[in-house]
């Protein structure tokens, strides 16, 4: 390998690896270094070292002439080497760069990588040299294949959609099979097509950053299939990308193809832990460099681990808020991002890991920053500790995933709850967000996730069934609030498996019929069941992979879905973006009524009736205060939901005149597509009676509601 000419000094900032004067410019944060050489590695493995002799700000950095894209490099960073105040430094070791655009080659001996001999806190540092059984970094160039105009959809219109890049097409008949599973197969005009006629707005992607195996699961022989382990937070995951070294401009198409269908893509970025594990596990990257800079420690230098996976970034490093922020702007910006979703957010507010702060050095960074804050930013509110649970606490430009929606959905649905918590979570969750400044849709609803039992699996087991994850069915949560209709897992009974199919639809059609944002999973939508594994993170097979050769039940799944997906983007009411307060509409009614059974409004005293389990929802929407892109405010018709959880016919008395003239069904749970049975219209008074466990829709035409 020939370098040209002496290493110029360049600049410390931009970090990472950058073509420029005629050669490529390098730099990386190392506080404790002694010395940082990069270490440039030819196709045959040979190893050029060269050591970068400007230190700024605790940033090494040089440019090394003669040099271009394409160029494999490493560092090896000379420094302290002890444990007992969490200094890690080990020449030995060749780390990836943190800011690396692309990463090549995987871990493939675990015990080389290892930093230590014998005892991560009491053994020396480990003589054995890891390069070639480590990722390398790989320089690139920046910019490259347009990304489209961004949609930019307003909050309150999306429809989120969950998905795993290689699980979602890894079976798509109308893919080539070279494509599946890859960037390029999200793209392909099938799947964007099944999204479109869904009704997505926007896809969020589980983690797509550069991943690797955790060392646990190396040893017993396992795979790391969710992807959250990250090593890199700027390169794409290479094994997503159908030709290897191509992952970013084939994940740059698959973003330019969901634009230019008007899908958002939303990332599910994992700020909180690295791949690198606690002391005990190998030296990758970020505690070779300065562990105390990157990682939380206690005294005696081990580490502090809130998150359950080893280790904890330093949310209060500055140098972490700069890595974080620099990587959300680099995907927002050259890789075409419109959002992100934040695993375990709390700990991005709890710098030192003590007592969360909405106002944090990270929080604010991310919120306050000029390209950041036009994107839709996603916190998952807790972390694995109890101080970590934050639902409803996060600052005002936050939306949140909301887990206490998840919880009172399933229990109503199962006779399990009252309807006094399920009115604020049908309303938008105003008990936890009104007081904030916050916007309904500022809730993500969702029942479902990938980490859970899928919607099918949550009306067919009581229990997880975990056992092919190789940890004796111990892994995955135990609290998982579902009902198998009467018996557990797979049966042909019919009435059981109507059951099902009804209870399904009644926790779709809620979700979907809700004020805030809805969340679906993929596959949901189309029957997918794991087979009662609730924790897949390291399957990655059938098990995971969404299948798309329908059953009957898929198909009508399917149908019900695009049905009620249909009628909220067709109905701003649905979707409001503003809480409801009681004030009086051109209707004359109230913004939002609550109803017995009996056609009479709830008491105060209704609400703590714990065995209630019919609640009716009258939503005006004579003033909606949606508006048009333009700005401009719309008026829509009145509805009536009806949610019945009980296990027998009830008959239901329709709200008098002064709430319409005339309710017309709209949607009924109690069949396989959501049409109802009898649209014939209905009169105030009249008496409809609704099947066990089912949930009807009803619109009052704009004209008969505005009496006022």
């Amino acid at each position: 390998m020939a370098v040209d000419g002496s290493l110029l000094a360049g600049r410390p900032f931009p970090l990472g690896a950058h073509p420029e004067a005629g050669g490529v410019r390098f730099a990386v944060s190392a506080a404790p270094a002694e010395a940082v050489e990069v270490c440039l590695i030819s196709e045959d493995g040979t190893e050029e070292r060269i050591e970068l002799t400007e230190r700024t700000f605790g940033v090494w950095h040089g440019t090394v002439p003669g040099i271009t894209s394409g160029q494999r490099y490493g560092y090896r960073v000379h420094g302290p080497y002890d444990p007992s105040r969490g200094l890690r430094c080990n020449p030995a070791k060749l780390l990836v760069d943190p800011y690396a655009r692309q990463i090549t080659g995987t871990l493939t001996d675990l015990e080389s990588a290892l930093g230590y001999v014998d005892d991560p806190m009491l053994g020396a540092p480990s003589p054995v040299d890891s390069l070639g059984w480590v990722p390398l970094s790989v320089v690139t160039s920046p910019g490259g294949s347009d990304t489209g105009v961004k949609p930019e959809v307003p909050f309150e219109e999306a429809v989120v959609y969950e998905l795993h890049v290689r699980g979602f097409t890894r079976r798509h008949p109308g893919v080539p099979p070279h494509l599946r599973g890859t960037y390029l197969g999200l793209a392909h005009p099938a799947v964007i097509d099944h999204l479109v006629r869904l009704g997505v707005t926007s896809v969020e992607l589980l983690p797509v950053h550069a991943f690797l195996d955790e060392p646990a699961l190396i040893r017993g022989g396992r795979h790391n299939y969710w992807g959250y382990s990250p090593l890199s937070y700027f390169a794409p995951h290479p094994g997503y990308a159908s030709e290897p070294g191509r992952e970013v401009e084939e994940f740059r198409t698959m973003v330019a193809a969901m634009h230019g269908a008007g899908i958002e893509v939303l990332l599910d970025v994992v700020f909180n832990h690295t791949c690198e594990g606690g002391p005990e596990g190998p030296t990758l990257s970020y505690r070779g460099f300065d562990a105390p800079g990157y990682y939380l420690h206690i005294e005696g230098g081990g580490t502090l681990d809130i998150t359950g996976c080893g280790n904890t970034l330093e949310a209060g490093s500055p140098q972490v808020v700069r890595m974080v922020t620099d990587s959300l702007r680099y995907w927002a910006t050259e890789m075409g991002v419109d959002g992100f979703r934040f695993d375990l957010a709390s700990t991005l507010g709890r710098p030192g890991g003590g007592r969360f702060d909405r106002a944090s050095a990270m929080l604010t960074a991310i919120t306050s920053d000029p390209v950041l804050s036009r994107c839709k930013l996603i916190a998952e509110p807790w972390d694995a500790t109890g101080d970590g649970y934050r639902v409803g606490d996060f600052g005002v430009q936050w939306a949140e995933w909301n887990g206490r929606y998840r919880d009172t959905v399933r229990d109503f649905w199962r006779g399990h709850t009252g309807v006094r918590d399920l009115a604020y979570r049908l309303s938008g969750s105003s008990d936890l967000y009104a007081d904030d400044l916050r916007r309904p849709w500022q809730s993500i609803n969702f029942v479902t996730a990938h980490d859970g039992f899928t919607l099918r699996d949550l009306v067919s087991y009581n229990d997880k069934h975990n056992e092919a994850n190789g940890e004796d069915n111990r892994d995955g949560t135990d609290d998982n609030r579902s009902w198998n209709c009467g018996v557990e897992g797979e049966t042909a009974e019919p009435g059981v498996l109507a059951l099902r199919a009804r209870q399904a639809r009644n926790l779709l059609a809620t979700l979907l019929l809700s004020t805030g944002t809805p969340m679906l999973t993929a596959g949901d939508e189309m029957w997918r069941t794991q087979g009662g594994n609730n924790n897949a993170y390291c399957l990655d097979d059938e098990t995971s992979w969404v299948d798309w050769e329908l059953s009957d039940e898929g198909q009508s799944m399917l149908a019900f879905a695009r049905r009620v997906i249909g009628v909220r983007a067709d109905s701003p009411a649905l979707r409001q973006p503003a809480f409801f307060d009681g004030r009086t509409t051109p209707s004359g009614a109230p913004d939002l009524v609550w109803f017995r059974s009996d056609g009479e409004e709830m008491a105060e005293t209704d609400w703590f009736d714990e065995g209630r389990r019919f609640l009716g929802m009258w939503i005006d929407g004579s003033t909606s205060l949606s508006r048009t892109r333009e700005g401009e405010l719309v008026s829509d018709d009145s509805w009536l939901l009806l949610l019945h959880a009980g296990s027998e016919d009830l008959p239901v008395t329709l709200p008098a005149a002064d709430y319409g003239a005339r309710y017309e069904p709209v949607i009924d749970s109690s069949t396989a597509d959501g049409t109802p049975e009898d649209a014939a219209d209905l009169l105030p008074g009249e008496v409809l009676v609704l099947a066990p466990r089912s949930l009807v829709l009803l619109r009052i035409p704009m004209a008969a509601g505005s009496a006022g």
